[in-house]
């Protein structure tokens, strides 16, 4: 069974909502995840009222750790399997003169 997230404390339910609230950044040229725009957090952080920014902060920045490896562990498997695709047939070429 899945896990809700109301089964988690009230911090982590809070890292979570204010970790969806930040921008997702991702390099330009390869499309590569790189994590959350963490330069309006401050903000939104006196917005709702966060008394304990430090261990808000904290939870955001694990769950980022987790979410950006998890993407590259997927990157990755998606070139490995290009590339097991672009190597696995053998191209023929035929000397065809008429």
């Amino acid at each position: 069974m899945p896990l809700e997230l109301s089964d988690f404390p009230e911090e982590v339910q809070v890292a979570f909502f204010m970790f969806n609230l930040l921008p997702d950044h991702w390099e330009g040229m390869s499309g590569t995840y790189m994590g959350k725009h963490w330069n309006g957090i401050e903000y939104f952080l006196d917005l709702y009222g966060i008394s304990d920014q430090k261990t808000v902060i904290y939870l955001m920045k694990l769950y980022e750790a987790e979410l950006v490896q998890s993407k590259l562990e997927e990157a990755n498997k998606k070139t490995k399997a290009q590339e097991r695709r672009n190597s696995g047939g053998t191209n023929y070429t035929h000397n065809v003169k008429g």
